[in-house]
């Protein structure tokens, strides 16, 4: 899958364009466009980099409509929001990556949740990601293959010819 997101001028209604292995195309809406890093692209540098396979993008990658994800959107938004953090701050130590993990994941039931290295790693991915972001002029865009392996592909109906 390829997803392809457009830097448009500032408060327009930003989106991404999904295009699906299966060879769906779509607009996936997602807020108001600026200088800041979207929060779609934040998702998927977060699911990729952890390796979620069953988030948002995992989801919507095994053909999934954002309608039946809604049991999968809270973890990928926490562990989203604790990659965030941990991006604003400088030089993070583990121990203090762990007492986030504590603090943010305490809603979450995990087994066991990404080590300090991984969560720092992809913080470090989400860094950069926001400055290639912040260095686009409007008309230009990033684009991001989603590679991770599709566990549950939900079957496209037959065509009825």
């Amino acid at each position: 899958m390829r997803v392809t997101f457009p830097r448009l001028p500032d408060h327009e209604v930003a989106y991404s364009v999904v295009e699906r292995d299966d060879g769906v195309v779509y607009r996936l809406r997602s807020g108001r466009a600026g200088t800041t890093l979207p929060h779609d692209i934040v998702r998927l540098v977060v699911e990729r980099d952890l390796g979620i396979t069953d988030g948002i993008w995992g989801g919507i990658a095994a053909g999934m409509v954002l309608s039946g994800l809604r049991d999968r959107i809270q973890r990928s938004e926490t562990l989203g929001n604790l990659v965030e953090t941990i991006a604003a701050l400088d030089n993070p130590s583990p121990d203090e990556i762990r007492r986030l993990t504590g603090m943010k994941l305490s809603v979450l039931r995990m087994a066991e949740p990404p080590s300090p290295a991984v969560l720092g790693a992809a913080a470090r991915s989400l860094q950069v990601e926001a400055a290639r972001w912040a260095r686009l002029r409007p008309g230009q865009e990033l684009s991001y293959d989603w590679s991770l392996p599709v566990a549950d592909r939900v079957p496209r109906p037959r065509d009825p010819r």
